[in-house]
């Protein structure tokens, strides 16, 4: 797929409210919680089960926590997925480049109609999850066979050892312990996945694995030095383990007293790594004696940028091939 102004990078990210207020919050989990993909009970048994007890009860708490870590131009998760873009677009001057969300705007299908008004016809869509996981990725396949009628789309659907993505999160990583010292562990937290979803074959925790030896190598840590753990579970079902609140409880009864925090299976800061990780967690083991310390998403680096803009192009090669 030569560089042209018919060839478009579409980088998908999950979504955010945009505003932190009950109202909006209540509209983008609406969205967000009606994906088959994230909740597969019946219908009849889900809606008004979210629609009367869920929504009404968790709107407000969790608009208060995105008012929190809101920023001037608006989430955490939407200002750094523009700024990303944005950097990847200077990395690749010939092609179209946007972000869409999942859930919430810009919508999948608003942005591929605008690249059809613009005359591209071919789109890389590259989800902004390095591991593929049925609950997001396949998600993103499923709104792109919705609306990508008459474009050429071809989707990446993972980069979770990716050479240059693993050295960009082990240089952030290196950079900040540079700068404030390193702890005496390091613990690397993604996003949880309920048990029976894995047990079905899901290959997101072998990829989260991957993913944290891979950046652990890079970094050359010995297997004591790091872990791995999954955060934000939701509902009473089992989720994959080690939970990261168990985890930092049992690395504070253990005497470490300082721990590095990185959540290398979120491409931007979002409500998960800054309310969740960086601030009630590390209250929780500030409250146990210890310190943790959370060390930035990529964001919108331009290792980051660089990374993503080259996996665009192989896509775009191979599809040449």
């Amino acid at each position: 797929m030569p560089a042209s102004p018919s060839t478009a990078l579409l980088l998908v990210n999950l979504g955010t409210p945009e505003a932190p207020t009950a109202r909006a919050v209540r509209r983008y989990l609406a969205e967000f919680l009606h994906d088959r993909r994230v909740v597969q009970l019946t219908r009849w048994l889900w809606c008004p089960l979210l629609h009367f007890a869920i929504l009404p009860l968790r709107g407000p708490k969790v608009a208060r926590k995105y008012a929190q870590i809101w920023m001037e131009g608006g989430s955490p998760l939407a200002v750094y997925t523009q700024r990303l873009a944005a950097a990847v677009q200077q990395r690749l001057p010939q092609w179209h480049v946007a972000h869409a969300m999942r859930y919430g705007r810009p919508a999948i299908a608003e942005v591929l109609d605008a690249f059809r008004r613009e005359g591209v016809r071919r789109v890389v869509v590259l989800p902004l999850y390095p591991q593929y996981s049925t609950t997001t990725t396949a998600s993103v396949a499923d709104a792109l066979a919705k609306a990508g009628a008459g474009l050429q789309v071809r989707m990446i659907e993972r980069y979770d050892t990716d050479p240059a993505w693993v050295a960009a999160v082990a240089d952030s990583i290196r950079a900040h312990r540079a700068a404030h010292g390193a702890g005496k562990h390091l613990l690397f937290s993604f996003h949880g996945l309920p048990q029976r979803l894995a047990d079905r074959g899901d290959p997101y925790p072998q990829q989260c694995e991957a993913s944290a030896r891979a950046i652990a190598a890079g970094l050359g840590l010995a297997d004591g030095e790091w872990s791995l753990s999954y955060q934000s579970r939701f509902g009473r079902e089992r989720w994959l383990q080690p939970a990261t609140l168990e985890a930092l409880d049992a690395l504070a009864a253990r005497g470490v007293d300082t721990v590095d925090a990185v959540c290398p299976g979120f491409a931007v800061d979002c409500l998960e790594t800054l309310e969740e990780v960086a601030m009630m967690l590390a209250a929780r083991y500030a409250a146990r004696g210890g310190t943790l310390r959370y060390i930035p998403c990529l964001n919108d680096a331009l290792a980051h940028a660089d990374a993503l803009a080259a996996l665009a192009a192989r896509a775009a090669e191979t599809d040449d091939a």
